[in-house]
């Protein structure tokens, strides 16, 4: 089969939700590969994190099955929808270049592992936290190949609820690592995107 006869035969939202469910599946199938934990914020403090992000994702695909055209906001070409499924691919690929090479530290919490330290090289030199970097990038896709208001509504609650959790995992490195560490890294590194 030639790959513009496969591009449309194929549809662009079921490929960008096997792509969530496929970075997830192995998301959680890698947690199994990390340090022991020796400390952790109170569940708490992660528990407004943790429900903005279940809630953004799931409103990132809430208009998923409606197949009325009367409820996008755009109706973009093939090829662009299958650019914004490149461009998630693209995200979560950061995500995994990120998590690997954080190694044994990456924690689905804000924690703080075994031989815990500061890891300031590879996508670590460009943002202080590629994987929420790279989820939104994917979510920022999504919503354009979903073009509904829903979806962008999940959109910015994914990117507040992953600033949120990039906030509270980084006071606690402060605390845990080194106020002075932490500072000096910081300051040299953007939060989430490279130059904001």
């Amino acid at each position: 089969m030639h790959i513009s006869t496969f591009l449309r035969a194929s549809s662009p939202p079921f490929a960008i939700l096997w792509l969530w469910g496929l970075w997830y599946l192995s998301w959680m199938i890698a947690a199994f590969w990390s340090n022991r934990t020796e400390g952790r914020p109170k569940f708490q403090s992660e528990l407004f994190y943790r429900l903005g992000n279940i809630i953004g994702i799931l409103l990132l695909f809430a208009g998923h099955r409606r197949n009325g055209h009367h409820a996008r906001l755009w109706h973009a070409p093939l090829e662009v929808r299958w650019c914004l499924v490149g461009i998630a691919t693209a995200g979560f690929a950061f995500c995994w270049w990120a998590r690997i090479h954080l190694g044994r530290m990456w924690s689905s919490s804000v924690t703080r592992k075994a031989d815990h330290h500061i890891i300031d090289t590879g996508p670590y030199a460009l943002v202080r936290h590629p994987i929420y970097t790279g989820i939104i990038i994917a979510a920022a896709a999504t919503a354009a190949l979903e073009a509904q208001p829903v979806s962008f509504i999940g959109l910015v609650v994914v990117t507040f609820s992953f600033w949120l959790k990039a906030r509270l995992e980084e006071k606690f490195l402060r605390r845990e690592l080194g106020m002075g560490a932490y500072d000096a890294y910081s300051s040299r590194t953007s939060m989430l995107f490279p130059g904001l």
